[in-house]
């Protein structure tokens, strides 16, 4: 229902992915961009995103038209296919022949495909079984033959090369050599092989294997020795065996092209094969990425589609060859297709970084627009209630959701049924229940996204010791504002551990994640933000660890010498924890007795401490900024205490202010301009400022978080 959520102009007739592919959902054809230099693009986005859901969008629309596969190389199914004969597979090779096989069930214009160059590679290999007799690689071959099995390709099609060449190679080295035993490594059967593929060789095959294996490292222009290089390579395991897998990509990647070539290809083919790569952050996705892009960097041609996803924004440090990122060629949905691309030419020449041939297709948020149509419409179904509340259900689902298509579409679901207090804080709908389809327990909302966007996704480089406590660091730094703050939390949490991480480890990983960065927030992306804290304060009853949490911090800053970070002082740090964790009181005594003589700098101050989540539990700061709550003291300290409850409730961002609480904020800082205290008439100012900026629903103090959230408004 929701599968071209925010990517309808990618999808359709005349989008991206169409004239990629060279032809539309519908099959009409479609003038192909770029070529014959085909970027590899790569869907660019952290968790929910939709960056799976895109692809598999793109499957479901093309792959009836144009030879379009998916795989998702997070997937063990490979390592666990590899592991019975690691000499002869490896997670590559088996996803190679995945692809391979899902081609070869091809039926639509042109037929299946078949992988013949591509099998000359699996067959050296074949012969590192660890059995190594000749039964073993023979039922390792075996697993192979599908792939050349339809005689309808001409030049060096399947019945030339299979007949000719490649199955009495195989079938009279196993004649030689049966009932032997060849030891691990199988030197004596890859050398009958070789003699009899080569014995067997057609000119024109001769001629494909010495294009492809020939330009082997070390082969000499000669592919009998290439292909036993390969085999020794692969064999070794080590980093010699990427240059083997990188080669039997690019034999696959030569069948496909050779079945779009001659005549035959001409009349009977139409578009491109494309490569869905989901996951492609994971070692199997970069490393099929890394052969590809080293291959085209090296001069290598062909009409394969590669789409693969990418969390974080450059791509991955593994495009940049150690380099500092550099800009990368990009765009976004709402930019059009980009009608032209080119490669990069850097002065290193072939050692430039892979990055070169890449484009980026930044994923979308959705626009406020997008997120109000897909609320409504995923409520459409639930029970009626006044407009008023839809509309309180939309405004909570796009401030906690940011615009991240999946969380929209969580959020929304299992809000549907859920009903708001009128005076309650957004974070409310995280309470809410989310009913699966198929029959399985409801789950509060907020579990099943911190499943799905943090468990689910846990960072590619985040060693196994930390699995465990991932998701409870997270949380915990959900109240960390910059490296400092997070560093004082996470040796508490981590204290008893050997091995521990730093606040700088958990910044980059965040980073690889695709997680945004904040200057005021160790957690920048506002969402993710809201989850944790919601979380953290019901880890235990009455929240107990989130005050825990707020009250470390609080000592700290008491003691701490000044340093640069998120606030001008520690001691407004300080304040900013003190107010979260039960000091109001106090915070609104050292307001007032701050703020005569300094009016500027006191407001500066003011929106610092109060850029803090509130806690959970009733939620009176409305009531309080409009003295519907008796506070005592002196006339200055009573309007401090009623202002600071009104700016912290703009700065929190979870509750509707607008035009209320903006005639509040300027009737309260016009009173205090009024008082008798040095420098109050300076306010006067900051009373139309702020009052502006709160009725449009502006942030008073600006940070990344804030300002990303303003652009997908």
């Amino acid at each position: 229902m929701y599968e071209d959520l925010g990517f309808e102009k990618l999808l359709d007739a005349d989008g991206f992915f169409a004239h990629l592919l060279g032809r539309s959902p519908s099959g009409a054809d479609r003038k192909p961009l770029y070529g014959p230099d085909l970027p590899v693009v790569l869907l660019t986005g952290g968790p929910g995103m939709g960056k799976g859901r895109l692809l598999r969008a793109v499957h479901d629309r093309f792959a009836r038209q144009v030879p379009v596969i998916r795989l998702d190389c997070a997937s063990l199914v490979y390592v666990d296919r590899a592991g019975p004969e690691p000499g002869a597979r490896s997670a590559m090779t088996e996803a190679l022949v995945e692809a391979a096989l899902l081609l070869h069930t091809w039926r639509g214009t042109g037929g299946a495909f078949t992988f013949p160059r591509f099998f000359a590679g699996l067959a050296v290999i074949a012969t590192g079984v660890a059995d190594g007799t000749g039964q073993a690689i023979s039922t390792e071959l075996a697993r192979y033959e599908e792939l050349i099995q339809q005689p309808r390709l001409r030049g060096l099609g399947a019945r030339d090369f299979w007949r000719g060449a490649l199955l009495g190679a195989v079938r009279k080295m196993l004649e030689v050599l049966a009932g032997q035993t060849f030891g691990p490594y199988g030197a004596a059967a890859l050398t009958a092989l070789l003699d009899s593929l080569f014995e067997r060789l057609t000119p024109r095959g001769e001629e494909e294997l010495t294009r492809i294996y020939g330009e082997y490292p070390g082969a000499a222009g000669q592919p009998k020795h290439g292909l036993r290089r390969l085999a020794a390579d692969f064999r070794t395991g080590d980093e010699r065996r990427g240059d083997a897998e990188r080669f039997l990509f690019r034999a696959l990647r030569e069948d496909l092209e050779a079945a779009y070539g001659g005549l035959g290809g001409w009349l009977g083919r139409v578009g491109r094969p494309g490569l869905l790569l989901d996951h492609a952050e994971e070692p199997l996705g970069e490393r099929l990425l890394r052969a590809v892009l080293t291959d085209r960097r090296g001069g290598q041609r062909d009409r394969v589609v590669i789409v693969g996803t990418a969390r974080r924004a450059d791509g991955g440090d593994f495009l940049h060859g150690g380099l500092p990122p550099r800009e990368v060629a990009a765009f976004r949905p709402a930019d059009g297709v980009p009608a032209t691309w080119s490669r990069r030419r850097d002065p290193e020449g072939d050692r430039g970084p892979l990055s070169a041939g890449v484009l980026l297709l930044r994923m979308p948020f959705l626009t406020g627009d997008q997120l109000r149509r897909a609320t409504e419409r995923i409520q459409l179904g639930a029970e009626r209630e006044d407009g008023a509340h839809r509309r309180r259900i939309t405004a909570a689902v796009a401030q906690l959701s940011g615009g991240r298509p999946h969380t929209v579409i969580r959020l929304a679901t299992a809000a549907a049924d859920h009903r708001m207090e009128t005076d309650a804080n957004d974070r409310a709908i995280l309470d809410a229940k989310l009913h699966h389809p198929d029959g399985a327990p409801e789950r509060p909302v907020t579990d099943v996204l911190l499943q799905e966007l943090i468990l689910d996704q846990l960072p590619v480089r985040l060693r196994d010791e930390h699995h465990d406590q991932w998701l409870d660091l997270l949380t915990h730094l959900s109240v960390a504002h910059d490296p400092e703050c997070a560093d004082v939390l996470l040796r508490h949490h981590q204290a008893g551990r050997v091995l521990r991480l730093t606040a700088d480890e958990v910044a980059r990983l965040l980073k690889d994640t695709g997680w945004p960065s904040c200057e005021r927030h160790f957690i920048g992306d506002f969402g993710l933000r809201q989850l944790l804290v919601h979380r953290l304060y019901g880890l235990e009853r009455e929240g107990a660890v989130w005050y825990a949490d707020h009250h470390l911090l609080r000592d700290h800053y008491a003691v701490s010498e000044p340093r640069g970070g998120a606030f001008r002082s520690v001691t407004t740090h300080r304040m900013n924890h003190h107010l979260v964790s039960g000091g109001v009181d106090d915070v609104v005594r050292h307001l007032a007795a701050t703020l005569p003589g300094r009016p500027r700098q006191w407001c500066e101050e003011l929106l610092e401490t109060a850029q803090a989540p509130y806690p959970g539990g009733a939620d009176e700061r409305r009531k309080r900024a409009q003295g519907l709550v008796r506070v005592d003291g002196p006339p200055l300290r009573r309007t401090v205490d009623q202002l600071l409850h009104a700016v912290w409730l703009c700065e929190e961002r979870t509750r509707p202010t607008g035009g209320e609480m903006a005639r509040t904020l300027e009737q309260l800082l016009r009173q205090l301009s009024t008082m008798d205290f040095d420098g109050a008439g300076e306010l006067g100012p900051t009373a139309t400022e702020w009052s502006r900026l709160a009725s449009n629903e502006q942030p008073l103090l600006r940070c990344d978080c804030t300002d990303e959230l303003g652009r997908r408004r």
